[in-house]
């Protein structure tokens, strides 16, 4: 809130924070802790005693509920190792999240879902810097899994076993440098074109936003170019 010119001193934050209901702080340290001047506005009746004890009851009661102040033969948690990581069961389950949480927004003539007879009879054609990049897949504070179970919009398509051509245009999200005849190439023999763009960690993640709503660089110059 400092950095927003709402609040003008980490005091004032504090006591801002506790009034609005905030019971817990992703502080930078303990020498940089805003919530570490509770007690000063405490003490100078800023905020009362049983507004605290009023916000501390959440907190404290879901780090009870996870078991926190558990015996470790009591916590479920405490047997697991890194075998469960990437496990065939966490990662149907993330498949399943990503299936469930497709937002389909148009869908013109029923193009969608794709028949699984067509695949093979069809030339897909897969475009843009999010096409075949599995490092700009990952939003901000995203694990990244082993590559292995990285799947590209490509090597999807091609592990379905259809008729995939390729072409990103541009190699990275903020799409500076377009290849517009490495694009045109490919799309004029295509029955379906598959047009990955976006934005990624690369021009927006924590700390760091983008300045306007626009497709980075020559990213709608290549979606132009593809639909034309």
């Amino acid at each position: 809130m400092l950095g927003h010119h709402y609040t003008q001193s980490f005091l004032e934050t504090a006591v801002a924070s506790v009034n609005a209901g905030c019971n817990l702080e992703l502080s930078y340290g303990m020498r940089n802790n805003v919530f570490m001047r509770i007690p000063q506005a405490l003490a100078m009746g800023n905020i009362t005693l049983q507004m605290l004890r009023d916000r501390v009851r959440p907190l404290f009661y879901t780090r009870m509920r996870l078991g926190e102040f558990d015996p470790p033969a009591m916590n479920p948690y405490s047997s697991l190792d890194l075998s469960v990581v990437q496990s065939p069961e966490h990662r149907n389950l993330s498949l399943e999240a990503a299936v469930k949480s497709f937002v389909l927004l148009k869908n013109v003539r029923g193009t969608l879902p794709l028949r699984a007879q067509d695949l093979s009879s069809q030339h897909f054609v897969v475009v843009g810097p999010f096409a075949d990049n599995p490092r700009v897949l990952f939003g901000d504070y995203a694990p990244v899994p082993e590559p292995q179970y990285i799947y590209t919009p490509r090597r999807g398509l091609e592990m379905l076993g259809a008729n995939v051509s390729f072409a990103a245009g541009c190699s990275e999200p903020w799409c500076k440098w377009y290849s517009r005849a490495e694009l045109v190439r490919v799309v004029g023999a295509a029955d379906v074109v598959l047009v990955c763009l976006g934005t990624g960690v690369d021009v927006e993640t924590e700390a760091k936003d983008r300045s306007d709503l626009s497709l980075p660089g020559h990213q709608l110059e290549l979606l132009q170019d593809a639909v034309q």
